[in-house]
């Protein structure tokens, strides 16, 4: 019996980070090293908040009860045979299944997630496709200015529409509980088009995409989702919804041609512009004409699931 230890990296209490440096690292490092789930999870230095939220996920990884070892009393010594130190990482949000003995996917890691947090949904018959409307507020940068009017748009188009503002503290049993009942989801490039995991297999997301973030786009959410077989579609904001252009001349290089203004290499100062500086003020007719097309498939899957 083996120990694997895991302790989150990167921005933790960014649910993006948590999983793509904590939860899928470790589903394909036990998969690739325990694939009978015969080993101990040990967690260390956990914040109060992180493991109430997460039990259930880890939970399920292992047949074994993860240990907390900062927890317990200081006089308890635990003995193991072998120890597995660090995880396997394919990249962001990615699990090769050419890498993995047992050929395991993104959507076996969405069924542990269903087995984790278990939503047992009763079959409710809705005329609607449900879509779930991903909420960013303050002044973090990527806010949809004109959010209420986008709502009722999107409501005008035959969606039943449910913002959804997740925070470090929202229950992921009650998360997955109302995207796996959902029929899409839509939102601005953001750590919270993770819960993109908790949608099923077939249904549809709109990835909304800010001046600038093209690539960084494509890499977090739009190769995860087609794995995910999502029905992925983006919208491309322009310069006239992206608030960029109320501080730079439209030939200015942020606007004209952002590869050319940040390079190929990630500059935090670069980035930070379209990420933290940059809001957006869609274009309702625009966007309506999107997410019509949107409407079609979340309706055609609603019927095919119903």
């Amino acid at each position: 019996m083996g120990e694997t230890g895991s302790k989150p990296t990167g921005y933790t209490g960014s649910i993006y980070h948590d999983f793509i440096d904590g939860f899928i690292p470790l589903f394909i490092t036990a998969n690739s090293v325990y694939p009978d789930r015969d080993f101990i999870l040990v967690v260390v230095n956990s914040k109060e908040w992180w493991m109430p939220k997460y039990i259930d996920i880890l939970g399920t990884f292992s047949k074994h009860k993860t240990i907390l070892l900062d927890k317990e009393n200081v006089s308890i010594t635990h003995c193991f045979t072998s120890a597995t130190v660090g995880l396997i990482s394919h990249g962001p949000m990615t699990i090769d299944p050419t890498q993995i003995p047992n050929s395991k996917s993104l959507v076996d890691f969405h069924n542990l997630l269903d087995k984790a947090l278990n939503p047992n949904l009763s079959i409710i018959k809705i005329n609607k496709p449900r879509l779930i409307l991903v909420s960013r507020y303050g002044n973090i940068g990527r806010v949809i200015f004109n959010e209420k009017e986008i709502k009722e748009m999107l409501e005008d188009v035959g969606f039943e529409v449910i913002t959804f503002r997740p925070s470090k503290t929202t229950s992921l049993r009650e998360a997955y509980k109302l995207i796996k009942s959902s029929h899409g989801m839509v939102g601005i490039h953001g750590a919270a088009l993770t819960h993109l995991l908790f949608l099923q297999p077939g249904s549809v997301l709109v990835q909304i995409v800010p001046i600038g973030l093209d690539w960084v786009s494509k890499t977090c959410f739009e190769t995860p989702a087609k794995a995910m077989k999502l029905d992925y579609t983006e919208y491309r904001v322009n310069v006239e919804e992206s608030s960029l252009i109320e501080k730079y001349s439209r030939d200015d290089l942020v606007l004209k041609d952002p590869i050319a203004y940040r390079g190929m290499d990630w500059n935090v100062t670069k980035m930070r512009v379209y990420l933290k500086e940059q809001d957006v003020r869609l274009d309702v007719n625009r966007f309506r004409k999107h997410m019509n097309e949107a409407y079609k498939k979340a309706k055609s899957f609603m019927d095919l699931n119903s």
